[in-house]
C-alpha cells in the first residue's frame, strides 16, 4: 500500500514538473563568440523569452521547463536564425557557416530532415533561375526558355507541395503540423487557401482543425476568397 502511495505522488509530481529539456550547442562561426542567443516561443499573441545563453569559445547551454512541448525559435538579439522543437529530452544544436542543425529528440530530428528536404529544393529553384539567365546570356529562343523553365518552375512547384503536405499530414496529431502549415500560411502575402492548403485542412482530424492558429487562419482565408470571387 505504502508503496503505491510512493509511486503515485512521484507520477503526480513529475506531471507538474513539465518538459525539462537541454541544449547543447556548438558553434564554429566565430563572429557568434560573445553574442547572446535566445529561445523564444509563442504566448498572448507575441514571442516571449525562457531561456538565454552566451556563445562562450563556440558554445553555449541552456536547460529548463515547459509546460508542453511548442515550437519556438533560436534568436540572436531581435533576429531569428531557427524554429526548433522545445521538448522533452536532449537537443543539440550546430551552427556553421553552411547553416544551424537542430537535432537529439524525435521532433527536432523529423523537423531537421524536412528542412534539408525543402533546402535541397530552394537549391533546385535557385539554380532553374541561374539556368535561365545563362539561357538568355546565350540567346536562346525566347519560346524554348519560357517552355522548359515553366517546365522545371512546376515541377518543383509540385515537389515542394508535396514535401509540405506529406509533412504536416505525418504530424497531424503533434505540433509540428499546426507550426509547419502556419509557416506555410506566413509564405503568402496574405491569408488565401491553395488547393494544397485546402487538402491538408479538409482531410485533417478535428485536432488539427481546431487548433487556435488553424482555426484562426482558415477563417480569415474564406473570407478574403468569398472577397476576391465576388470581385470576379
Amino acid at each position: 500500500m505504502y508503496k503505491f502511495y510512493f509511486f503515485l505522488i512521484c507520477a503526480v509530481i513529475c506531471t507538474s514538473c513539465g518538459k525539462k529539456y537541454k541544449i547543447d550547442g556548438v558553434s564554429s562561426v566565430s563572429s557568434l563568440d560573445g553574442k547572446m542567443l535566445f529561445i523564444k516561443v509563442p504566448s498572448g499573441g507575441q514571442m516571449v523569452n525562457i531561456d538565454s545563453a552566451e556563445v562562450i569559445h563556440g558554445l553555449f547551454k541552456m536547460e529548463g521547463t515547459v509546460d508542453s512541448t511548442v515550437i519556438g525559435s533560436l534568436y540572436m538579439d531581435d533576429e531569428c536564425i531557427m524554429p526548433l522543437v522545445i521538448e522533452s529530452g536532449h537537443i543539440d544544436i550546430n551552427i556553421d557557416n553552411a547553416g544551424i542543425t537542430v537535432k537529439g529528440t524525435p521532433l527536432n530530428d523529423s523537423f531537421n530532415d524536412f528542412v534539408m528536404q525543402k533546402n535541397s529544393l530552394d537549391d533546385k529553384a535557385y539554380d532553374v533561375e541561374r539556368l535561365e539567365s545563362q539561357m538568355i546570356m546565350n540567346g536562346d529562343d525566347p519560346e524554348t526558355i519560357r517552355t522548359e523553365i515553366e517546365k522545371k518552375r512546376s515541377e518543383l512547384a509540385m515537389e515542394m507541395d508535396n514535401l509540405a503536405k506529406n509533412f504536416i499530414q505525418k504530424n497531424y496529431d503533434n505540433v509540428l503540423g499546426p507550426g509547419v502549415f502556419i509557416m506555410l500560411c506566413n509564405s503568402l502575402p496574405y491569408p488565401v487557401l491553395t488547393p494544397v492548403m485546402e487538402e491538408i485542412v479538409n482531410q485533417a482530424p478535428d485536432s488539427f482543425k481546431n487548433d487556435p492558429m488553424i482555426k484562426e487562419y482558415v477563417s480569415v482565408a474564406k473570407s478574403n476568397m468569398e472577397k476576391l470571387r465576388s470581385m470576379n
